[in-house]
């Protein structure tokens, strides 16, 4: 069997993995290689992605996640009108509907603030409704960096720069095997074998497993989580004009059920978050053997089981229950009902989770001599993909990478 030589391969033909590619070929790498092991790009977790360009306002000040998604924001906006990619600077609302959620809010801002994000507007109860007339909230925020896009256009507008730029592009290119030799990685699979001189893991929900073949030792493991949503139905679009938001919790790395707008005009609702059995396990049926040893053999799992238990049993019951999942909506729109919601869809959450039970909140990558395998890209990754992109590439380029 033929074996091609590369000077990088990245792996994972998602959103993180293209710009990643495309950010080396910009910074000189001679001869680049992606793989994916999907038919198409995007299938996964970026193919799934609410369309949400997040603005910053979430997020420990300092952190991998702030400082990324606000330089990733502007360069995905700047992206976005260089190359024709339809997009929105809509806005959004978050909504404080309880009065232990105020202070919350007011530390939202103060986050936001501290991240760079002017403009933010505080709103009370009548304020809120000259933004979205349905709904309704003691107090909320208008964010005005938040917009719109259709990711998967992006992530085949980079495949198309990428290819222009002499990159190669390689579907169906499943990675089953990874080996070092003498600072040269040889990677074979079912599509046949390549060797190259710097590895980019952006694998999504196989990061871990991959970073273990090729001999490390990963802190953490990807845990999947099943996010299910409800697209409304056309005779409730009146209902949302913006992107509606309740103040999320800040123990959990998730923001609750919300209610976005997407660039082709169709309003989502959701979504929750349960554990999947299966690490790309749409349906709540799905079950991999495999999968699911690897979470039940996980010590962490069974640390954070004692924490988060009663929250994962009510989103367990939200999952097979529509009058819950229409509850928790009401409380920021009151006017849907449930003829509103129609078709279901969901997407898989490549969770990172430690040894210890922590659900970990930021980008997590990890660095070895001649490679890097980004292990924790939750949202809003796809926001920041292009600053990710420009860092692992800088990274890549420097005498002793990865070291």
């Amino acid at each position: 069997m033929k074996k091609h030589a590369f000077d990088c391969a990245v792996i994972g033909g998602g959103i993180i993995g293209l710009a990643t590619a495309w950010c080396l070929l910009r910074e000189g790498v001679d001869s680049l290689v992606l793989v994916e092991k999907e038919p198409t790009l995007a299938r996964h977790q970026t193919g799934h992605n609410s369309g949400v360009i997040h603005s910053g306002l979430y997020y420990r000040p300092g952190s991998l996640k702030a400082r990324n998604c606000v330089r990733g924001r502007e360069a995905l906006y700047a992206f976005c009108a260089e190359h024709g990619v339809a997009f929105e600077r809509c806005g959004k609302l978050v909504v404080a509907s309880r009065e232990e959620e105020l202070p919350r809010l007011d530390a939202l801002r103060q986050r936001g603030v501290a991240n760079g994000l002017d403009g933010i507007l505080h709103l009370d109860a009548a304020d809120l409704r000259t933004y979205e007339p349905q709904v309704r909230g003691l107090a909320g925020l208008f964010v005005p960096q938040t917009g719109i896009v259709d990711f998967t256009q992006v992530a085949e507008t980079l495949a198309g720069l990428i290819r222009r730029a002499g990159g190669e592009i390689r579907t169906r290119w499943e990675v089953k095997r990874i080996r070092t030799r003498g600072g040269e990685f040889e990677l074979s699979g079912p599509a046949g074998r390549l060797s190259c001189n710097l590895l980019i893991n952006c694998a999504g929900l196989f990061s871990d497993r991959l970073a273990r073949s090729c001999g490390l030792a990963p802190d953490v493991a990807i845990l999947p989580f099943r996010g299910e949503y409800f697209r409304l139905r056309a005779e409730a679009a009146d209902l949302v004009r913006h992107l509606i938001y309740p103040v999320p919790d800040p123990a959990l790395p998730f923001l609750g059920v919300h209610l976005t707008r997407g660039i082709d005009g169709r309003i989502e609702a959701g979504p929750n978050a349960v554990p999947a059995w299966k690490r790309e396990g749409y349906a709540r049926t799905s079950f991999n053997l495999r999968d699911t040893w690897d979470i039940l053999s996980f010590p962490g799992f069974w640390r954070l089981v004692p924490r988060f238990w009663q929250v994962g049993a009510r989103e367990y019951r939200r999952s097979f229950s529509r009058r819950l999942f229409l509850a928790d909506l009401r409380r920021l729109v009151p006017a849907l009902e449930a003829h509103h919601l129609g078709e279901r869809g969901a997407g898989v959450r490549a969770q990172a989770v430690t040894a210890t039970g922590e659900l970990l909140d930021d980008f997590h990558i990890l660095n070895a001599p001649g490679m890097v395998h980004v292990l924790n890209a939750p949202s809003p990754a796809a926001t920041a993909s292009l600053a990710i992109g420009a860092t692992l590439a800088e990274l890549a380029r420097q005498p002793g990478f990865g070291g």
